[in-house]
């Protein structure tokens, strides 16, 4: 390892030791997050201005997008008229002026004080016979004459805490000074092998870069060693749930799993087969196991959670499914049911609002339940389990990761296995990140007869012709939803809610039974409407997004979204998969008047495809992966440098790297330096990666 200082050992130095940042600045940084040197060290620029190559105001092209630099002379604000603040500023560099204006945007004015050295970005007009730019972007650079800016490539930090790119620039200068030469964690030979520079090399060029092409490799390693943090917590996370936690060796082929498919009126397609024997081999091994099922709505997954929950059973063991909403958990038990009495299984319900919960309890503690279905009661104070052999979570990113082992836990002795459900697909980079420590498989095979749901995209003036498709449908003996984004009308919010749309479209179809379910109802309600709803005794069901994920209703075949634009691609996606379960035609119904590109973006993607995992890689790419990780799971660390889209191939291979380093050494033994960075920098957010 290169000698020298550490990034674990500047994450204990505090940001208040560097100069000018004592005081207030430090106190401000440190509010934003940015609390030790090794912080600062990794808040990397967003963007540069090479100096080196700067041409005079009086050179610059006329028509072009450039950066002109040069010191404030002079800033005024007017207000010819209400609601119109104009702020003009005049820039000298020695060579021309130039003259800069903002319409409403006041905050220029305290931004630009005279004498300040500013680089303003946009395109270079002449008015007047002056070279002119309107609503430039601007950053203060810094004094004149800082060295920091003149004749060289220019760091832009974002700033932080109310700390300026200026007071930025000169704390990570002032902070590098003290803590260079910068220790390498890696091994010198990955390090060659991947043809990566050395730590100090990229974080150095990352901040002051001789040239812009030094900047391409001092961000690649970064980058890498950013994930590889990642993927090693997970991959020791991975080793402690496999390796050393004792599990339970179910028996396989006893043959009650062969019964139950037996028995099914169906074949089960390619591909469940192949998932059920993956979860099979997980579970006859003396190991939990930890594995995500992902498939598309409606293919398949119930029947593959019944075959692992048997495999249970048929040991002598009891299963549990968690589902996230009381409406998903009777819906699970509704499917589950007959397939359980196909082969004597005896199962039951838990929710809160169970009318026989205390016996139903009693039941799953004496071990006469075989599988029990239910919400987060069953990780409740008072639930036990006689002997709890296997676990299923339905919808995890709806949990939080301690209610998943909460559950896990209720077993005495052996760890029972864990079978992870989602029928939100999940694009390939997350599943290396977020359920990077799982195992994956994949039901990549719809069943036989399905049919393909037809989408249309309507305006919220002229639903005239969507009302007569819900009408036609419901002569024909069908069923349609009507999906809201809110529950009541709101002042704030201009989207149909479900109160007021049920009043109405009670009034445009007198002759049709329009039902009603959102989130804020009774559980026996909801109960008894969705009850209806599979009786055939409602054509026309208004509801939020409580029927997101898990109702089957075969009959359905209209889903009429209104406010479209208002829902993410995932939901529009798993609200589709609400039709088309049965054997006639269905469509789906965008309405929509988008306000927004991104809104636009989601309908062109609706209306191009149903593939469930093109539209997760486009949703991704669509919000940005820090909206995704803004609502993971509690704990999992930001990305602050990677993009996981864009470097997906960095991706893949600190994965691959990270996770044959633990395969070698589990216990970083012989990697201490790796293991005193992956504590320093995740800090606590390793004790999240690392529960066993």
């Amino acid at each position: 390892m290169t000698a020298g200082r550490s990034l674990a050992y500047l994450a204990g130095v505090e940001i208040e030791r560097v100069q000018g940042l004592s005081g207030k600045r430090g106190a401000d940084l440190r509010k934003a997050g940015i609390r030790s040197v090794a912080d600062l060290l990794l808040h990397v620029p967003r963007r540069y201005i090479d100096r080196s190559l700067q041409a005079p105001l009086a050179e610059l092209p006329v028509g072009e997008e450039v950066t002109a630099i040069g010191t404030v002379k002079k800033v005024s604000t007017r207000r010819p008229r209400a609601k119109l603040t104009i702020v003009e500023a005049t820039v000298f560099d020695g060579s021309s002026y130039l003259f800069a204006v903002w319409f409403n945007q006041g905050f220029r004015a305290r931004q630009l004080t005279e004498g300040a050295e500013v680089a303003l970005s946009g395109k270079i007009e002449r008015f007047r016979g002056r070279l002119q730019m309107k609503s430039p972007d601007a950053d203060v650079l810094d004094r004149p004459a800082e060295s920091l800016i003149t004749g060289r490539v220019v760091p832009v930090h974002p700033s932080a805490g109310g700390v300026g790119p200026g007071w930025l620039r000169r704390a990570v200068h002032n902070g590098l000074k003290r803590s260079r030469p910068i220790a390498d964690p890696l091994p010198p030979d990955l390090v060659e092998r991947l043809g990566l520079v050395g730590r100090d090399t990229a974080i150095a060029d990352i901040h002051f870069p001789d040239t812009m092409a030094d900047t391409g490799p001092a961000r690649e390693r970064l980058v890498f060693d950013e994930l590889f943090r990642l993927e090693v917590a997970l991959a020791i996370r991975k080793h402690l749930q496999v390796e050393e936690e004792d599990g339970i060796e179910h028996a396989v082929g006893a043959g009650l799993v062969e019964s139950f498919v037996g028995s099914l009126p169906y074949s089960l397609t390619g591909a469940q087969e192949r998932v059920i024997a993956e979860i099979q081999a997980d579970m006859a091994s003396p190991h939990p196991m930890h594995r995500l099922l992902q498939g598309e709505v409606g293919s398949g997954k119930t029947v593959v959670a019944m075959a692992a929950l048997l495999t249970g059973v048929q040991g002598g063991y009891q299963g549990a499914v968690m589902a996230p909403t009381e409406v998903l958990a009777e819906q699970h038990h509704l499917g589950l049911a007959p397939l359980a009495e196909l082969v004597g299984v005896r199962m039951a319900l838990l929710t809160g609002s169970s009318q026989d919960r205390e016996a139903v309890i009693e039941a799953v503690a004496a071990g006469t339940i075989d599988v029990v279905v239910g919400t987060h009661a069953l990780i409740q104070e008072g639930v036990s389990f006689d002997r709890l052999g296997i676990a299923v979570v339905d919808e995890q990113h709806r949990f939080g990761v301690h209610q998943r082992v909460s559950l896990r836990d209720k077993a005495d002795g052996p760890q029972p296995d864990l079978l992870i459900m989602t029928a939100t697909p999940i694009p390939r980079t997350l599943s290396m990140t977020l359920y990077g420590d799982l195992d994956v498989s994949v039901l990549d095979e719809m069943p036989a007869g399905r049919r393909a749901i037809r989408t249309i995209a309507a305006s919220p003036g002229e639903l005239g012709p969507v009302w007569d498709l819900v009408r036609s449908e419901a002569a024909a003996g069908r069923q349609a939803f009507v999906v809201c984004p809110l529950v009541e009308d709101s002042d704030k919010l201009q989207a149909a809610s479900a109160t007021a749309e049920h009043e109405r479209l009670q009034a445009v179809f007198p002759d049709l039974r329009v039902g009603l379910l959102h989130g804020q109802m009774r559980s026996a309600d909801k109960e008894e409407v969705m009850g209806r709803m599979r009786a055939g005794e409602i054509d026309v069901l208004v509801a939020t997004t409580v029927i997101e994920v898990g109702i089957d209703i075969a009959n359905a075949t209209v889903m009429v979204i209104e406010d479209a634009d208002r829902f993410g691609l995932s939901q529009l996606h798993q609200l589709r998969g609400r039709v088309g379960r049965g054997e006639h035609a269905s469509t789906c119904v965008l309405v929509a008047d988008p306000t927004t590109q991104e809104g636009e973006q989601r309908l062109a993607a609706m209306l191009a495809t149903t593939d469930g995992f093109r539209l997760a890689e486009e949703d991704l790419r669509i919000r940005g992966q820090g909206t995704v990780f803004g609502a993971r799971q509690a704990g999992m660390p930001d990305l602050k440098l990677a993009d996981i889209l864009e470097d997906i191939d960095t991706l893949v291979t600190a994965r691959r790297e990270a996770f044959a380093l633990v395969a070698g050494d589990p216990g970083l033994d012989r990697h201490r330096p790796v293991a005193e960075e992956l504590r320093a920098l995740l800090g606590d957010e390793v004790e999240w990666l690392l529960i066993s």
